[in-house]
């Protein structure tokens, strides 16, 4: 399947959560719209991953493709972590966001977002995916320079780099 897999280069998404007091986020790259009526998408989570224990709600952001730094943040490090004082790693502190639909934190600056209530999962193995509803959406709104709306999405061949804060091994 490598072959067919390699050739594929296909957007990348940070994915957020909030649920009583706790936030988490991470970069995701498999996702995708799977229905027109009603609108649906699919997004999913490795199991190992800290977002996929936080998620009655998500908010599902695309990125431009000059915002490495948010895929590297929500891709290279997990909440999972502490810190050398022994807090729990705070992704959200070096971030710019708002708070959303239910605390559904939602990054600003992204070329466009929406938050999804999820309707229904599927174990697929490492990954479990969550069926969204989307229930908000925004975007920049400024449209100008690579990340703005109508500009290009970061790809999985732009985060290759990034070591995942939680490998699925």
């Amino acid at each position: 399947m490598e072959p067919f897999l390699d050739r594929l280069d296909h957007p990348v998404y940070v994915v957020t959560a909030g649920a009583g007091g706790e936030r988490a986020g991470c970069l995701v790259g498999f996702a995708a719209q799977c229905s027109i009526r009603p609108a649906r998408f699919m997004v999913w989570l490795s199991k190992v991953n800290r977002t996929y224990r936080v998620a009655p709600r998500l908010a599902v952001h695309l990125l431009g493709r000059d915002q490495h730094a948010l895929a590297e943040l929500f891709g290279g490090e997990t909440g999972d972590d502490v810190d050398e004082d022994g807090r729990r790693v705070d992704k959200f502190a070096r971030a710019e966001w708002t708070s959303g639909p239910s605390g559904v934190p939602v990054l600003d600056g992204v070329p466009a977002w929406f938050v999804g209530q999820v309707e229904g999962h599927v174990d697929a193995g490492d990954h479990v995916g969550f069926l969204l509803a989307p229930i908000a959406s925004g975007s920049d709104g400024r449209g100008g320079g690579t990340g703005g709306v109508g500009g290009e999405p970061l790809r999985l061949s732009d985060v290759s780099h990034i070591a995942a804060g939680h490998p699925v091994d």
